[in-house]
């Protein structure tokens, strides 16, 4: 399984981030009580899934009522504004929705609580990928509450059963050419997107992208080239379209529901919009874990962990609000909200599935899934593969030097 192989950052870089560490912090009113603030991006799931939440705890913990302080969706200016609470140390956010990547560099300034001693919770239950996500330094910092995968969309109609490595996928190309339509598209332009979609095929053929250090680059090998070279020939090939290279995600939606795909990777929210009316592919595609190099590919994972304020409080109420937040009954709202939840034991209840068909899909992609390159220095390093992964798919770079680029963007990233 590739999660396995998932490295933690090692205790040589804490000491490094040890000035920025809020000082005693996170020794301080570990068994304060009382009304506590929830924060998170916009609540875009289809049943109020957030307010859903708050308000099954409320309705139980009368003297320790949560309020939701609701972000903007977008997940750069959420991240700020945690940052800038933090970073003057407010204790205004004691529990804090983080998006995966983030969750490294907030334990490494002292942002957030350990999930230790007192504050453990039983991540027997979860996703071992999403328990990796949540963990830095050897340590639990937050709790996996919602998690993601990419998904390999595929016309059912046209390819009766999907690909499991790159090179069948690749192969059936032609059936896309008999029918006068793209073969494969991601995210291709350079933002996160292109990160992740670089991540994933990288991944999958054995190569990564940082040390157990957190900062070390790794990615100059021959492995990573490989993976790189697979996506960039296949765009120079036309296996790609030329135009998915400006694709982000609603772009590469909208050539898919329009029938002008035969394959497409992305996330699980496609599936109802894709079966929904006015599509032009509505009951004529299939979900499958992504490719891989000779079998199952490696998803880049996504979701949001919760954590502890270091500056809360009431930390002790907030330990038992995060894990409510992993708890059956919360999954089971989670779930309902048409989010991936993190407990196993949900991705084989027939009723979920019956709601969410590529549940079982999901699940084999979660199980292989790799987090973003784990680092204090999350968005330096992204930056790095997404602009030099786009050199080498418009051909300003060869794959070579692009990892090359890679390889030295990370080496700086925390300069």
């Amino acid at each position: 399984m590739a999660a396995a192989s998932i490295a933690l950052l090692t205790a040589s870089f804490a000491s490094a981030c040890s000035s920025d560490n809020g000082g005693n912090a996170l020794d301080q009113n570990l068994t304060g009580r009382g009304p506590i603030t929830y924060v998170e991006g916009k609540d875009v799931s289809e049943t109020g899934m957030v307010k859903q939440l708050i308000d099954r705890w409320n309705a139980a913990h009368p003297n320790e009522q949560v309020t939701f302080k609701e972000q903007s969706a977008d997940a750069d200016q959420q991240r700020d504004d945690m940052a800038e609470h933090f970073r003057s140390k407010q204790d205004g956010y004691d529990v804090v929705a983080l998006d995966v990547p983030y969750t490294a560099e907030f334990a490494a300034k002292g942002w957030i609580q350990p999930l230790e001693g007192s504050f453990a919770i039983d991540t027997a239950p979860l996703l071992a990928p999403t328990v990796a996500s949540a963990t830095y330094n050897g340590k639990l910092y937050a709790a996996p509450r919602n998690t993601n995968g990419g998904l390999l969309y595929y016309r059912k109609d046209l390819v009766p059963n999907p690909p499991r490595t790159w090179a069948e996928m690749l192969g059936q190309c032609q059936i896309a050419r008999d029918n006068n339509i793209g073969c494969y598209a991601g995210q291709l332009f350079p933002y996160e997107g292109l990160t992740v979609n670089t991540s994933e095929v990288i991944n999958a053929y054995g190569g990564s992208f940082v040390g157990a250090d957190g900062k070390t680059p790794t990615v100059n090998s021959p492995e990573s080239k490989e993976g790189l070279k697979v996506l960039v020939d296949a765009y120079q090939r036309g296996d790609i379209p030329k135009e998915a290279i400006s694709f982000k995600e609603g772009e590469s939606a909208n050539a898919f529901e329009s029938g002008k795909l035969l394959f497409l990777r992305t996330w699980p929210y496609l599936y109802g919009q894709a079966n929904g009316e006015g599509s032009m592919v509505k009951d004529r595609f299939g979900v499958a874990p992504l490719p891989g190099k000779t079998d199952v590919g490696a998803s880049t994972l996504g979701g949001y962990n919760v954590a502890i304020s270091a500056f809360s409080k009431n930390k002790a109420t907030a330990a038992d609000f995060v894990r409510f937040m992993v708890s059956e009954e919360a999954q089971q709202i989670v779930a309902q909200g048409a989010f991936p939840p993190v407990r196993t034991s949900l991705y084989d209840d027939p009723a979920l599935i019956a709601k969410m068909p590529y549940l079982p899909a999901l699940k084999e992609s979660i199980a292989n899934a790799v987090p973003r390159p784990v680092s204090p220095f999350y968005e330096a390093v992204s930056k790095a593969i997404q602009d030099n992964a786009y050199a080498a798919l418009n051909g300003t770079k060869s794959v070579d030097d692009a990892v090359a680029g890679m390889q030295k963007g990370i080496e700086t990233a925390g300069s």
